[in-house]
């Protein structure tokens, strides 16, 4: 089972969910480092911002993993167990992503 604390605000994950995230982390830092090697070697701007465009479709596909296992875990735990909070952080969160 998946601890989520609200009052804490921490998350333990399983070693699986944590590879899988760290795994996806590394591969964008890669592509970042790549960046900074294509703006050194002066290569053309929209070559870069085809790079750039790929690191941010990772990085929404992070977050939207990451966004789906809080779902299932922190809040399906919390409204289970009664916590009406963990719905409007929920909101909170999605209108921040939102913008």
């Amino acid at each position: 089972m998946n601890d989520c604390c609200h009052c804490d605000k921490k998350r333990i994950r399983s070693d699986e969910e944590m590879k899988k995230l760290s795994n996806r982390l590394c591969r964008i830092e890669g592509q970042v480092r790549g960046l900074r090697e294509m703006l050194q070697k002066d290569v053309y701007c929209p070559d870069i911002l085809v790079q750039v465009s790929a690191v941010n479709a990772a990085l929404n596909s992070f977050g939207r993993e990451l966004l789906s296992e809080h779902i299932r875990t922190c809040v399906a735990d919390g409204i289970r167990q009664g916590d009406g909070e963990v719905v409007e952080e929920l909101v909170s969160v999605l209108q921040k992503l939102m913008k």
